[in-house]
């Protein structure tokens, strides 16, 4: 099937929502290190995890309560999903042995998520799988348009979590 390349500047804006869907899917490209289905899922809930801890007083903006600790409730929040869902999707990591409950370091009477070793080495597998992908799908471009790719669309990453964080009333920026 031959594809139609957008014609205006509209046209190819519009093209992006459509392109970001299909985006996901291409982590199941069977590449270096393939992943499955269910594991692809549950990278979802172990990123946040992973960035939680990544984000610690230490590795992160000093001084914030909780920084480095997530919970149930806020791996629902960070996925726009109801807290029953989120609850669902830690059990199922839990039980594949991908994370750990423990109490909380700021807070005894919380329950935050941990990654265990198995959930180290299942992200630091899907990170080679991801980069594996990128290379495939990328290999007939140039260094310089790879590059470029990927500094825009951390850029993109980076403005789309701004837009996550500002505070309740801040419009949106134009």
């Amino acid at each position: 099937m031959t594809k139609r390349e957008p014609k205006t500047a509209d046209e190819l804006l519009d093209a992006v929502g459509p392109a970001f869907g299909k985006l996901r899917r291409s982590s199941l490209l069977e590449v270096e290190d393939p992943i499955s289905q269910k594991d692809l899922s549950r990278t979802l809930v172990l990123r946040i995890v992973l960035e939680a801890e990544q984000n610690t007083p230490e590795n992160g903006p000093a001084g914030q309560s909780g920084a480095g600790e997530i919970t149930v409730g806020a791996v629902a929040r960070h996925l726009g999903v109801d807290p029953s869902v989120a609850s669902r999707m830690v059990t199922d990591c839990i039980s594949a042995g991908y994370l750990t409950r423990t109490a909380s370091q700021q807070d005894g009477r919380r329950t935050v998520l941990q990654l265990s070793p198995d959930g180290r080495e299942l992200m630091a597998r899907f990170g080679r799988h991801q980069r594996s992908a990128f290379e495939c799908i990328t290999a007939d471009w140039t260094e310089q348009e790879r590059l470029e790719f990927a500094r825009l669309m951390l850029k993109y990453v980076d403005s789309q979590d701004a837009l996550r964080h500002r505070l309740p009333g801040e419009g949106a920026p134009r």
